[in-house]
């Protein structure tokens, strides 16, 4: 199996959804130019991950602020997968990753495990479909779903090759979050792919270093910082290469 994934440190202008498309197109054209099959955003990377204007900013899966990313993904033949608040049909609102397929559909994947800080503003959802990205089976997970080790196993049980990850993640809670993905991917013998925040975002300064691991846990590569960067993964022949790119 040929496989080419990414995912991009980016930064989030608040609530600015259209901007945010066109800051993301910049990172899917650099993707493109390497062949990549996926790319993976941060946690709320179309609105950054901003509770308090969430739900008058959030994002309808047949919205045309999305066809810029509908356009590149079918011309690319990559699956682009970018975070936002969506409202379900009974008036809640969850924290999605939209998963813009190169068919021109969006599947959605709703965060199951809402942080404590977040529960007054979302609702916990009741995750989503698997992607397939060529050969490979892509098992999607938001943050603090990545804390449940229940979360991973499930991925897993469900035939995951890789558990595609966005975060907003600070520096301080670094270090043990990202002890679980590597676990995880040792574990259960998936690729674990994390795409982080560059900078700030709602008043939080995240850690940045967005990471690839491989199937025995082991680090691929990661952003050096908090800088913009697209880190872009490789696996040729079962064996993973890597490249961390700063945003040009």
């Amino acid at each position: 199996m040929s496989l080419i994934i990414a995912a991009a440190q980016s930064t989030s202008f608040p609530g600015d959804v259209s901007r945010n498309v066109s800051h993301h197109l910049r990172f899917g054209f650099m993707a493109a130019e390497r062949g990549a099959q996926l790319l993976i955003f941060p946690e709320l990377s179309l609105t950054g991950y901003e509770l308090t204007i969430a739900r008058s900013n959030a994002v309808r899966e047949d919205s045309s602020d999305l066809d810029p990313l509908r356009r590149l993904a079918a011309d690319a033949q990559m699956t682009i997968v970018a975070g936002a608040p969506v409202v379900n049909d009974r008036n809640e609102l969850h924290i999605a990753a939209l998963a813009v397929c190169p068919d021109g559909s969006v599947l959605t994947y709703k965060k199951e495990h809402v942080h404590q800080s977040e529960e007054h503003v979302f609702t916990s959802g009741p995750g989503g479909p698997a992607l397939l990205v060529e050969d490979a089976t892509v098992a999607l997970a938001i943050c603090a779903d990545a804390t449940y080790p229940a979360h991973a196993a499930k991925a897993a049980a469900r035939g995951a090759n890789v558990y595609g990850v966005g975060v907003m993640i600070d520096e301080k809670g670094y270090d043990r979050k990202v002890a679980l993905l590597s676990d995880y991917a040792r574990e259960y013998r998936m690729a674990v792919l994390m795409a982080n925040y560059s900078g700030v975002t709602g008043g939080e300064l995240s850690a940045g270093k967005s990471a690839l691991w491989s199937e025995d846990g082991q680090l691929v590569t990661a952003s050096a910082g908090a800088e913009e960067a697209l880190v872009i993964g490789v696996k040729k022949n079962a064996a993973w290469d890597a490249v961390v790119l700063p945003l040009y």
